[in-house]
């Protein structure tokens, strides 16, 4: 039997990532990204980034800030001396990513987000990134640590299995901003 995400957490879990994916017609919206930014904890800052114009200097002052954190995230998180060079790639990544954001090519940055966290996972947890149990194993951590990482694994499969899906700027633009307003509260 497989993980099952705690009944607090499902509804809003499911209703932004459905099982299907995004087929039949469904497409991801706001009003589901905001529940489920609010079940980790991070709606406040979530639904005023939201409402900001992409242009507005307080959007690129958290923007900066995100990438700031992200930088030291990547610094900080000790590894054997063999996996420094993907620390170092990984960090070469971030303007990339950045990069997507400043020209508003939401898929795309979706399925490099959905990467750095992969590799990102693997700086915080080593190996065990990579198991079948890696999302309970990080709820036994923290709840709302497992519901972000089982985020990050659904960003995955949304770059793996919606290649058709609508290019709703605003919905893509809310999936992506839960990432980015939950690590920079990390």
């Amino acid at each position: 039997m497989g993980f099952v995400l705690p009944g607090e957490y499902r509804k809003p879990a499911e209703r932004l990532f459905p099982d299907d994916g995004y087929s039949k017609g469904k497409n991801p919206d706001l009003k589901s990204a905001a529940a489920f930014a609010k079940s980790l904890g991070i709606d406040v800052d979530y639904q005023r980034l939201l409402s900001l114009d992409k242009t507005s200097g307080d959007l690129r002052a958290f923007l900066e800030h995100f990438q700031n954190n992200l930088d030291l995230l990547i610094q900080k998180t000790w590894v054997e001396k063999s996996d420094e060079k993907r620390k170092e790639h990984l960090q070469d990544r971030i303007p990339v990513f950045m990069g997507l954001i400043d020209s508003m090519d939401y898929l795309k940055a979706i399925d490099e987000f959905a990467s750095i966290l992969e590799e990102l996972a693997f700086l915080f947890f080593g190996i065990q990134s990579s198991k079948n149990d890696f999302t309970e194993y990080t709820f036994r951590i923290d709840a709302q640590l497992g519901l972000f990482w089982w985020y990050g694994a659904r960003l995955y499969m949304m770059k793996e299995k919606n290649k058709k899906i609508s290019r709703d700027d605003k919905a893509l633009w809310g999936i992506l901003l839960i990432g980015l307003c939950y690590l920079t509260n990390f």
